[in-house]
């Protein structure tokens, strides 16, 4: 997991990027998270000594006799390999911002896409694959997507069968449907299942088996187009089926 931190002398601007920030990162199920936020350039160098941290978001023109580049340069002599971003008004210390190996330069007033555009570039720079995760509920319970063998409906409740928990949250199989990746396919009514995580599927039962021998179930109505993603990979996208009969 990536560990963000960010420093502007205006705390307007302080809360403005740390709501941008969580919404790339939740939107796009990012593996980071915002650690640390100040207004005080030396409240974010104290942090930065004492905590692990991968990634800096620094405003230049601070109003102190401190700058972001100095302070850029103190934070690069802690750590080499902490990205740092810089987000300024002042476009003249573009050039001399990239002396400390600056992963990018944004200026002022950031938006959500050029952020976005940034953010998801470091992610790519950091990992050829990073893990994608799935926010369940208000309180903040992130799980990895690829953990998930099957999720299941029961009542009210939805049922993540995970690899090594079960997680049990008030939600549809529609809406969580709708933020899964591929991979995760309905096949009944009542399931949506990881085709990465399937072990072996009986056909004349209709029964999907993972590989500790948990089962899920395939209804008829999602039979055939559940066997010919599995088969062929061929989604799609504009299917049609009545999701509350069977």
């Amino acid at each position: 997991m990536l560990n963000f931190v960010l420093c502007d002398d205006n705390q307007n601007a302080v809360n403005k990027l740390s709501k941008l920030l969580n919404a790339i990162i939740i939107q796009n199920r990012l593996d980071g998270q915002l650690v640390f936020s100040s207004n005080e350039p030396s409240n974010l160098l104290d942090y930065v000594k004492s905590h692990p941290v991968n990634v800096v978001i620094l405003d230049i023109d601070f109003k102190d006799d401190t700058s972001g580049l100095q302070l850029a340069e103190h934070i690069r002599k802690l750590d080499k390999n902490i990205y740092i971003i810089f987000i300024t008004g002042h476009l003249e210390y573009g050039l001399m911002a990239y002396k400390y190996k600056t992963f990018d330069y944004i200026p002022k007033p950031v938006t959500m896409e050029r952020l976005e555009c940034t953010i998801l570039r470091l992610f790519d720079d950091a990992y050829e694959d990073s893990p994608k995760y799935i926010r369940l509920d208000n309180n903040k319970t992130i799980i990895p997507e690829n953990s998930i063998r099957y999720i299941e409906k029961d009542g009210m409740k939805l049922v993540f069968n995970t690899d090594t928990r079960t997680y049990k949250v008030y939600n549809s199989l529609n809406k969580v449907k709708n933020i899964l990746p591929k991979q995760f396919v309905r096949c009944h009514k009542s399931y949506i299942v990881n085709l990465d995580k399937i072990y072996n599927v009986d056909t004349l039962n209709n029964v999907i088996i993972f590989d500790n021998n948990e089962k899920c179930y395939i209804g008829p109505k999602y039979k055939n187009y559940f066997m010919e993603v599995l088969k062929n990979g061929n989604y799609a996208d504009d299917m049609v089926v009545d999701y509350d009969t069977q």
